[in-house]
């Protein structure tokens, strides 16, 4: 590293934290603590919001996909696109989740279904998220280790431990720091900081790359793979697993079906200054996502053709070295690209990418820390008091909360071992919660009938089936439900069916679906009279006609009011919005005509209609995934950042004019609304 990387990494790291300081005397209330006072605008929350995805396990992890399936899941990741651009249109989940105004997940628990059921979930929820973030700080602090060239180990007399685990330390402290001091007030506004940096620090890292590696060398590299294993070639690469089309079709079911029941970053769908900020925020995070898939992406590529290309043998022989002289195979995997990049990157560049993964790496451990402390707080210890406490102690009760959470997070990553893909990981320990929550939110948000009972029966059997599922997977092998049902079969003088394996998202799929219909149907079975949703929304109740039935407003049915588009759209909001729907659905549109084109073209029905060639793939990419995402990334560059600091200061603004209610703490004073 030279001097001038180690100036770019201190200088923001400098500004954070003095901020970070200065914004602890505007914490003022339980409210201001765990949901930011409920003030934050659309650029506030985007950006904020979206540096939690910019540290280094983010990072890791996509590269992780990428050295495995290249632009595979890109392609038929577009499938997806429409329906997301909807789900933020509608605000589906989160309008009405902010509607209620309730801080945590666990809290609406209470008020839609029982105490009862928001104790259970709280823990549940508190486990699997704890264990879940208990690999990402390890994670980051090794990615710095390799990264700035460090020993692995450090030697103390005569005992030695691993280098990261300091850095770990050093890490976690700094991220808990800021999260005790100001909760969510310190947290939106250093958030919000870093990933204005993170944004411009984009455009330095891409045309640094890009003045190093042509995109010939590039192209020679992840063109090169064996037949069915292409890196470019979508209808090339069915011999690679996890990450193809039917990862991505259940990843979209999964992804509607669990639309905000992970709660790693929990607090913020509750700090929006209106329902309607909140969903403008979550439009405005999908452009700003943009910038930081072009990085991942062009990080990825130059990283293998640094140590792939014969015109880099030489420079590249280091790189090589130290990445053979990583013992565990899996964390191998995982630094090859980190260890790479730090050999390759030169000076300025290197120190802009470490900043961003830095600043990442506070934003996101902040973020989790508040999240998962919070939770433990609200859900977990808060309900179970037979007087609340005082403002001060309640305060206090939320900061050793976080506390505790740092130092298990600390523990984990020091002594657990990983051996599998981050991702893969993650959709275990995110399986035992969201696999039977989605059903009760979406149930109790949507839908009178939903009962607690049906609730229950929905959380158990998806979080058993998800998590238990994916754990009897991952200790025995996937074929092992298909062994167990031909027993079964053999038993009853049946035939045996083929033997088969599932993955872990194939197991989330249908145990999602046995939730689904289990709330359903335990629901519409033990329903007395319709929940009042429009109170627990606090909107108005509907007029009745003489038959007692509701009278609902005649409205026209338009394409706006089709994909969610109402009167709470300013022009300006309608042309956020449409320009993210059209982009999404041209993606979509060229992701089926190619499909079919090229479906078409292998199966050699018509005679002049050819699948694309290889080369042909390498251009479509060079400007689909590399050309236009650089436009966007200095366009969101120059706007995020103007939007973010106009938010920050209204945010300062909003914070004079508070008035502080000691009795807005999470507490649910009544729980049924009739």
């Amino acid at each position: 590293m030279h001097t001038i990387d180690w100036l770019v990494i201190a200088l923001p790291l400098v500004v954070i934290l003095t901020v970070g300081i200065i914004t602890h005397r505007h914490m003022k209330s339980v409210a201001h603590f765990v949901s930011g006072g409920r003030l934050g605008g659309r650029y506030l929350l985007a950006v904020a919001r979206g540096e939690m995805q910019a540290g280094a396990v983010v990072f890791v992890a996509g590269w992780e996909v990428f050295a495995h399936a290249g632009f595979v899941p890109t392609w038929w990741g577009w499938i997806t696109g429409p329906a997301g651009v909807v789900m933020a249109l509608f605000g589906f989940v989160i309008y009405r989740f902010r509607e209620t105004r309730a801080m945590t997940l666990a809290q609406f628990f209470e008020m839609r279904y029982s105490r009862n059921f928001r104790l259970f979930t709280g823990i549940l929820g508190f486990i699997a998220g704890a264990i879940n973030f208990g690999i990402i700080p390890a994670v980051g602090a090794r990615f710095m280790v390799y990264y700035l060239q460090l020993p692995p180990e450090i030697a103390a007399g005569m005992y030695s431990f691993p280098t990261y685990i300091p850095f770990m330390g050093i890490f976690l402290a700094i991220s808990l720091t800021l999260t005790v001091s100001g909760g969510l007030i310190t947290l939106m506004v250093t958030d919000c900081l870093e990933g204005i940096f993170s944004q411009l620090a984009y455009i330095a890292i891409i045309i640094g790359v890009l003045c190093m590696i042509s995109w010939s060398e590039m192209a020679e590299v992840i063109g090169s793979r064996q037949p069915n294993e292409s890196m470019v070639n979508p209808f090339d690469a069915w011999n690679v697993q996890d990450f193809n089309l039917w990862f991505v079709l259940m990843g979209l079911f999964l992804s509607i079906y669990g639309r905000m029941a992970w709660q790693n970053s929990s607090a913020y769908n509750a700090a929006s200054a209106s329902p309607h900020e909140s969903r403008m925020g979550g439009l405005l995070g999908s452009w700003r996502e943009q910038g930081k898939a072009i990085v991942v992406v062009l990080l990825a590529i130059a990283a293998l053709t640094y140590i792939g290309h014969p015109d880099f043998a030489a420079q590249s022989a280091a790189a090589r070295e130290s990445i053979d002289a990583i013992a565990n195979p899996q964390i191998q995997k995982q630094m090859t690209i980190p260890v790479t990049l730090s050999h390759m990157l030169p000076i300025g560049v290197k120190g802009a990418l470490c900043a961003v993964l830095l600043l990442g790496i506070f934003g996101g451990d902040s973020t989790h820390l508040h999240s998962w402390g919070g939770i433990l707080a609200q859900d977990v210890i808060l309900p179970r008091l037979k007087r609340a406490p005082s403002p001060e102690g309640h305060i206090r009760l939320l900061r050793w909360c976080i506390t505790g959470v740092a130092v298990f997070a600390f523990l984990f990553g020091a002594f657990f071992r990983q051996t599998e893909y981050i991702v893969m990981w993650w959709a275990v320990t995110t399986a035992v919660y969201v696999g039977g929550a989605g059903a009760a939110i979406i149930g109790g948000l949507y839908w009178k009938k939903g009962t607690s009972a049906g609730a229950w029966a929905a959380v158990i059997s998806g979080s058993v089936l998800s998590g238990g599922g994916i754990l009897v997977y991952k200790i025995w092998d996937d074929q092992i439900f298909s062994t167990a049902i031909n027993l079964v079969l053999s038993a009853a003088g049946l035939p045996a069916l083929p033997v088969f394996g599932l993955n872990g998202t194939q197991i989330s799929f249908f145990a999602t679906l046995v939730a689904i219909a289990l709330y359903v149907g335990v629901s519409l079975v033990t329903c007395q009279r319709d929940y009042p949703i429009n109170k627990m929304l606090h909107r108005d109740e509907l007029p009745l006609d003489a038959n007692g039935r509701p009278i609902a407003p005649e409205r026209r049915w338009t394409l706006a009011r089709i994909v969610g588009v109402d009167g709470h759209f300013t022009t300006g909001d309608k042309w956020i919005a449409g320009s993210l729907f059209a982009w999404s659905v041209s993606w979509f549109g060229v992701m089926a005509l190619g499909s079919l084109w090229n479906v078409i073209g292998q199966s050699g029905r018509v005679s002049w209609i050819k699948p694309w060639s290889n080369d042909a793939w390498l251009g479509f990419w060079h400007v689909a995934a590399i050309g236009l995402p650089c436009v966007i990334t200095v366009v969101t560059g120059i706007w995020f950042t103007w939007g973010g600091l106009h938010d920050i200061l209204a945010l300062f603004r909003s914070l004079r004019r508070y008035k502080v209610d000691d009795t807005d703490n999470g507490t649910v004073q009544k729980h049924k609304l009739w």
